[in-house]
Formats: C-alpha cells, structure tokens, sequence
C-alpha cells in the first residue's frame, strides 16, 4: 500500500524564539550601580530576562534589594565574578571606588575592571537561555568586546547628565579640547541652538588626561559602536541638551528616568544604595516627623570626596549662625579623632536643631519627607535626580567630573538653586586651601531656607519639576513609553538571533 505524505509529516512550525535575555554590566561604583538595579527591576517587571553582574563585596551592600527581588519572583539573576583585586596591585577587598584606600590606586582600579572581561565572558557562554542583549555602564568599555564575542547586540548606560554628556561629547568630536591651552579658558559648545559657553575645568570630558588616554580612546570607541544609549534623564528635564544628543550621535536613544522613582517600598528605599544605615531609622524619622514642614535643610556630598578637617568646621559654623534645623552626613572616612572630638561640642551646642548622621544615610527616603525643603549637595547626577524627584531645591557645592554642568542645569536652566561660590573642581584647590567659608555657607542657607519672593519661586519650580518627574514614569509619560520601546527593542533582539 503506497503512503501518502501529508502535511502534517513535516515540521513546519518554527522554532519559538529565545526569550529576551538582557546581561547588564555596572560600573562598581554606588553612583553608577544603584540607577542600573532600578533599572533591572523596572525591566524585569516588563517581562525581560536580567542577568546582573557584580562582585562579592558589592553584592553583600544590596543584600536587602537581592533578598526583595528573590522574594517578588522577578526574572533577575545576580551574578558574583571573582574581583581580581591582587593582580591589579589592590588590598583585598577593595571591589568599589569608594573603598579605595587612596586616589593613586584609581588606575589599578580601572586595571582590576578590565581583567573582568575573560571571566564575563566564560560565564556568560554557558547560560540557558543564553543572552540576547547586554547593557553595560560607559566606564566599562571592556565589555563591548564580550558582547561582540556572544555576538549579542550592545546598548551603552549613562548615569551622568544628558547636558554634560551632549557637551563633553561635542567637545570631543570637533577636537576643541586639543585647542585648549588653559583649562579654565571658555569655549562655545557646538550644535546647540542657543550660545552655550564652557570651560575644560568644567566639562573635563571622558577620561581626558595623560594617564587615561587609552581609556579614553576605548570607552568613546565603545559608544560609538554601540547600537544605542540608555540615559537616565527624562525629556522635560533638560530637553534642549537630549534633542542635541540624539541628533549628535545618530543612533536610538533611550530616555528612562528618574529611576530613583522606580521603587515607591519603603523598606527598599530606605536600604536603596547601602544595607545598613548608619542612624537608627525611627529615631531619624521621628526627628524628622516632629520638625515643620520644609523647615530641614538636608546636607550630603555623595561617596567619593573626603571633606578636609577644616571645611568640616567652616560648614558647621555656618549651619550654626543660619539658625537653620539641618541634618548632616558625614561620611565614615571624615571621621578624624579631630572631627570626632569637635562634633561632641557641637552636637550639644546644637541640640534638637540637628541630627548629624556618621556614615551612610538613606537620601531618598530623607529628601521626600515632608519636613525636608532644601538640600546642600555636591551635585552628582543621582543626588540632583533625587533631588528634583522630591521637589526640593539646591545649594549646589560641585567637585568634579559632571557635577559643574549639573549645577548650570539646576542654577541657570531649572532655576530651583544657589551656588555656594566654588569655580574649581577639588583638585585644583592646594591641601591647606579652603574653598568654603562659614559665611558662604550661611548666607547660602539663610537665601534657600528664607521667605523671600525668590525663595518662594524657587520652591514653586521645584514643585512643578517634581510633578514632570512623576508624570514621565507614570503610564503615558515619556520615560514610560520609552522603557516600552525599549523592551520592545530586547524582544526584537532575542529574535534576531
């Protein structure tokens, strides 16, 4: 009897595609990897596979978001590689800017970073599902050529500014900085639609000195050949410089942000960052609780810089004459048996005018309580987001790399801060120079925290900034549909392959 071969012999229904996969590639540095895990959660939340790489050390800081994340079944896999901390010239441990012992190891940092790419690569080959599309911070270029190797496609992260990385960018492509013989000469920023004047001292660009070159030369390659940008910014913020930078660069671009206002938990804000807070959480929000509303002037300079003793009491001695409540990080590395011994007297002196907080703090939880209505800050692009996310205005006191831009954005542009006064960045300042004084400091706090007509305009802009930031992540917000493009973007990648 002759068969007859019927459709159904065949296999005809394709094999279903992998699903998306996303590898995501922080800079070890809090500034960098706090924003890339909103990020993961928000994208995982949305049906995309994350497999998040980090070390030992940095995994133990988030313990408390890794245990929520285990515990809410979203799609994230926290991967620990070996930190090669002894080949690179580090003491053990040290798997984080912040825990170096001293600047002249940063290049032994970078070095350490790069030994991760062979280890990255191994791992991820034997994943299942195997990765699809990986997202790796600026700062780690290293990683382009892991992602090239899994022949996966590559977006770039920037945590910095749209308007310090549209300027520095410019900057670079017209080659203005090779024209520069003085760091603090002006120059006018090309392909913006209005004059926009900037120094190198400001805009120092990618990694742009001697030691740093090679670097330099890899990371901008890396942006380059990457297939797109993620940003964490959002449009209405600092639209003229996004629309810029979208133009420049010629490729799609993601704007995403604030993440901070990903995670509404409480519980999670308050270790967002760090596990352990170096105040005990219902003292501090008792204290907070029992101070009129927008009374507290909030005081932090980010992780990386170390207060000198003797702007430590500059600062305290104008919180002291501005008559100002204030709560004051201090950082652990500040804390010199100096400084110690000089806090007893002022703690006592100030009373229940102050909390002063030694070590770590919760910021985002301490800026969006109601009692919070100004902020002292050191201007990195996380603090100011935070910032503008809980509607709080600025005294803006900048050290290096994107934060002088950042205080343009906020002084000139957004009009919800102060200066303080400082010109330079930390490092051109002399070891015994103070940039500060306490006068600066109180006339700076007395104009942010006073009733003025310009005080109360600047509040009103900071409300109104507060509420854009809402609306871009809600459900029809900018920075909504843009993370729907973008996970769209993840599955048409894992199809692809």
């Amino acid at each position: 009897m002759t068969k007859h071969t019927t459709i159904n012999d065949f296999n005809t229904t394709p094999a279903p595609p992998p699903p998306a996969h996303l590898v995501i590639v922080p800079l070890l540095a809090q500034g960098h990897t706090i924003p890339m895990i909103d990020m993961a959660r928000l994208l995982a939340e949305r049906g995309v596979r994350v497999t998040f790489i980090t070390t030992a050390v940095n995994a133990s800081r988030i313990t408390p978001i890794i245990d929520r994340v285990h515990e809410s079944h979203l799609p994230i896999n926290f991967i620990e590689l070996p930190f090669p901390a002894a080949e690179a010239g580090l003491p053990e441990g040290c798997e984080n800017f912040d825990l170096l012992p001293s600047k002249e190891l940063f290049k032994n940092f970078w070095d350490a970073l790069f030994l991760l790419r062979h280890p990255l690569e191994q791992h991820l080959k034997d994943l299942d599902p195997r990765p699809t599309c990986m997202i790796n911070d600026m700062c780690n270029p290293w990683a382009a050529d892991v992602a090239k190797a899994l022949n996966i496609r590559r977006l770039v992260f920037h945590g910095p500014s749209c308007i310090y990385l549209f300027c520095t960018y410019a900057l670079q492509k017209h080659n203005i900085y090779e024209k520069v013989t003085d760091d603090a000469e002006e120059v006018v920023v090309p392909d913006l639609p209005t004059t926009f004047h900037v120094s190198k001292m400001h805009a120092p660009g990618c990694f742009n000195t001697t030691n740093f070159k090679q670097l330099r030369d890899e990371a901008l390659h890396a942006e380059e050949t990457a297939d797109g940008v993620v940003m964490n910014t959002f449009d209405d913020l600092e639209p003229m410089f996004v629309e810029a930078y979208k133009k420049m660069v010629g490729k799609d671009v993601w704007t995403v942000g604030p993440l901070c206002l990903y995670d509404k938990d409480f519980c999670s804000r308050i270790v967002r960052g760090n596990k352990l807070a170096a105040v005990d959480q219902d003292r501090m929000l008792n204290w907070l609780d029992s101070m009129e509303e927008r009374s507290v002037l909030y005081i932090c300079f980010g992780t990386l810089e170390k207060m000198k003793v003797g702007q430590i009491f500059e600062i305290g001695a104008g919180l002291e004459a501005s008559g100002v409540p204030f709560i004051w990080v201090i950082k652990g590395v500040e804390k010199s048996l100096e400084v110690v011994k000089w806090l007893e007297g002022f703690e006592e002196r100030m009373g229940l005018r102050s909390l002063v907080i030694k070590g770590w703090a919760p910021q985002a939880v301490i800026l969006s309580h109601r009692a919070v209505g100004g902020f002292i800050s050191h201007c990195g692009w996380n603090s100011t987001l935070e910032a503008v996310s809980a509607g709080v205005p600025m005294i803006t006191w900048p050290y290096f790399a994107d934060q002088f831009l950042n205080e343009r954005l906020v002084v000139e542009y957004l009009r919800i801060g102060i200066d303080i006064g400082v010109k330079k960045p930390g490092f051109y300042w002399g070891e015994d120079v103070i940039p500060v004084m306490r006068d600066d400091v109180e006339r700076a706090v007395r104009s942010l925290m006073g009733d003025g007509e310009e005080a109360e305009e600047r509040r009103v802009r900071a409300r109104e900034l507060k509420e854009k930031a809402m609306k871009a992540m809600e459900e029809g917000g900018s920075s909504y549909e843009n993370i729907t493009r973008l996970v769209d973007y993840m599955h048409q990648a894992a199809a692809t392959l």
